[in-house]
């Protein structure tokens, strides 16, 4: 859960204001999320087979998952069996999740460029050593599912096998 606590200060009278966004983490939670959802984005792909942000959605594409890349580097070209866009916003039909291998620092434009599609996809996954608790609520604001700090395979073979 994030917890935000604001102090406005309106006409010599402070108001304190405390928003609460319930993040899902729960064993429970991903296993929902993880089983009812199939096609995913993934924002920073890459195609060097150590790197996370390739070998991470790998797994997920051989337990039946589609996934798109999703980087100006790769758009245009074959990646896991689609080919990568530049932008969330090339995309050509909306997913389910979008799986984010991004510096956490980056994660409020990139909350807000996922706001501004025409769709919303039903979670947002920060992938592990990645959380920004803005970005969380901007986008649980608007009803979608956010996923910080947890990396999905690992997660995926824990709860779903």
């Amino acid at each position: 859960m994030v917890v935000r606590i604001h102090t406005i200060i309106r006409a010599k009278r402070t108001v304190v204001q405390i928003t609460f966004a319930m993040l899902p983490s729960s064993d429970p939670d991903l296993r929902r999320i993880l089983t009812e959802n199939r096609t995913a984005a993934v924002l920073g792909a890459k195609v060097e087979p150590w790197e996370a942000a390739f070998y991470v959605p790998k797994y997920m594409a051989e337990q039946g998952w589609s996934m798109i890349a999703v980087n100006p580097k790769l758009a245009g070209q074959e990646w896991l069996g689609a080919p990568a866009v530049a932008s969330v916003a090339e995309l050509s039909a909306p997913v389910q999740v979008i799986e984010v291998f991004r510096r956490s620092d980056a994660l409020v434009p990139v909350a807000r460029e996922i706001l501004a599609l025409p769709w919303r996809p039903s979670v947002v996954w920060f992938q592990l050593g990645i959380a920004n608790d803005e970005a969380a609520e901007l986008l649980s604001a608007a009803g979608i599912d956010v996923v910080q700090d947890r990396c999905m395979m690992p997660e995926h073979q824990r709860l779903v096998g």
